[in-house]
């Protein structure tokens, strides 16, 4: 615990005791806004930035430490512990460092070269790889690997040794944590994600037309394009892969495995080590630096929710005055529901402008009357089906009004989602599910903030994608936010709703 707050000190440049206090803080269940808000004398005043970026990288090294001791517990109790390479595992900050650093001794199924080893050419292995020094002498591999010919282990002749030493050799150099870093490294450097559609999908019949043939830089991809390319491989409509030089890694990988001159060693590492990389590391590794960028992607995305969620809670209330809210629609009629100045719902009636004249005339009379017995001042109108032809219908009866309600579109994502949501229920249970989510569109115009939070977040509609993320860690952030943005407006005890103060 000591060196994790040394570090974290280190990384947030710091005080200790500010630390120490507001991870005691989180310990005791205190929100991020309560002590960014309450607590600034004991955190040397953090914003919610800094405490929320201090208590996802506290989880993230407790879980590293955590994962420390039982790999370190796993090398020492099969007695390959060494202190160098303690000291390797305790240094690690980041899960992958670590993960490389454990794969020689992670217990894994029978391989090639477990089977090379039972077969008794681990000795013949250790030789060849101790002549692979720069002063090395002339060798006969055939020779030498004559003499571990054994039929009743399966190994017939002296090829067949050879090819079992080689196996071990490739395992020990595809489990090289500096030699897997660096192609990690080369891949996000200089790799490229190529993109086609399958020959069999007529062109213009997929929303994934714009990458019908699409070669982009894997350090130049941006969201969206990324998520829209994994969305579209999981739905076989894209054939997605990550194309790089094979030979630039092979150069690499011989320069740092190849130590001697001997041109019959030197062919025989070279072989073993393009197996080494086209067998046992390709794969893993494209798999790894597609996962970390599909990680780097949802976070980029979940921020862009993030500001997208903040900017639908925080927008200006029209305020609490007497409003009319119109859910529009074609076929089944505009359902048109009045509320007070306190959000409480008075009146319901559906009306059919869209529909024959007659039908039409009697709407207009019918909003007419509406606005005047009940002395409207807002009318919110749903921005979905028919939203922009009932908003027309409403400005030309208004312009038979003396006094003018102010009139406005609405954003009606998740207003269906609430109507049938237990809360909805709970709060209107006599009222049916087309009533409930008229009311709510006119409360988000009376105040947007107090009727959002009763929705869950990704049913607001926040972004492109939101479904492709981690939903796990999109639900936490928008929950986040949801958090500060009533942390930072405040609430009226006397009429905020249960859902607002929890």
């Amino acid at each position: 615990m000591a060196d994790l707050i040394r570090h974290l000190v280190q990384e947030f440049a710091l005080q200790r005791n500010h630390i120490e206090s507001a991870l005691d803080l989180f310990q005791s269940g205190a929100t991020v806004p309560f002590i960014a808000r309450y607590r600034k004398e004991r955190t040397g005043g953090m914003d919610e930035v800094q405490l929320r970026s201090l208590q996802e990288r506290h989880l993230y090294l407790t879980e590293l430490t955590e994962r420390k001791q039982v790999i370190l517990k796993s090398i020492s109790e099969q007695g390959k512990l060494t202190e160098a390479l303690q000291a390797k595992i305790e240094a690690c900050l980041q899960k992958t460092d670590l993960e490389d650093l454990y794969l020689p001794y992670r217990p894994k199924r029978r391989t090639r070269a477990t089977m090379a080893k039972e077969k008794g050419l681990g000795p013949l292995a250790d030789w060849i790889a101790a002549q692979n020094q720069p002063q090395s002498r002339a060798i006969d591999l055939e020779k030498v690997a004559a003499e571990y010919v054994n039929a009743d282990a399966g190994v017939m002749t002296a090829a067949v040794a050879l090819q079992g030493a080689a196996d071990i050799l490739a395992e020990a150099v595809a489990e090289q944590a500096d030699l897997r870093a660096w192609i990690r490294d080369y891949l996000m450097r200089s790799g490229t994600f190529s993109a086609r559609i399958k020959s069999d999908i007529p062109e213009g019949t997929t929303k994934f037309e714009l990458y019908r043939h699409y070669d982009i830089a894997v350090r130049q991809v941006a969201p969206h394009n990324l998520l829209a390319l994994l969305r579209g491989q999981r739905e076989e409509i894209l054939s997605l892969e990550l194309s790089f030089d094979t030979d630039e890694i092979l150069s690499y990988l011989e320069s740092q495995v190849i130590r001697t001159r001997n041109s019959e060693l030197r062919a025989f590492y070279r072989s073993l080590i393009q197996d080494a990389f086209t067998r046992l590391m390709k794969t893993s590794l494209l798999n790894a630096v597609i996962a970390e960028k599909k990680a780097w992607a949802d976070g980029e995305s979940i921020e862009t929710f993030e500001a997208n969620l903040r900017d639908l809670l925080l927008a200006a209330p029209a305020g609490m005055k007497p409003t009319l809210a119109i859910d529009p629609g074609f076929r089944t009629g505009c359902k048109v529901a009045v509320i007070d100045q306190t959000g409480q719902f008075l009146h319901y009636q559906a009306i059919f402008p869209h529909q024959a004249q007659a039908q039409r005339d009697k709407a207009a009379a019918t909003l007419k009357q509406l606005v005047q017995a009940h002395a409207i001042e807002l009318i919110a109108i749903g921005n979905g089906t028919a939203g922009r032809e009932t908003d027309a219908f409403v400005a030309q009866v208004l312009k038979e009004l003396s006094q003018k309600p102010v009139k406005v579109m609405v954003n009606e994502a998740g207003a269906s989602v609430y109507s049938a949501s237990p809360v909805a229920i709970a709060e209107f249970p006599d009222l049916d599910v087309t009533v409930r989510g008229a009311i709510s569109i006119g409360r988000r115009l009376q105040d947007p903030l107090a009727e959002l939070v009763k929705i869950d977040p990704k049913s607001i509609g926040v972004g492109q994608y939101q479904h492709d993320v981690d939903q796990k860690r999109l639900k936490q952030k928008l929950a986040e936010t949801v958090e500060s943005c009533v942390n930072y407006v405040g609430v009226d005890l006397n009429t905020a709703s249960q859902e607002l103060l929890t």
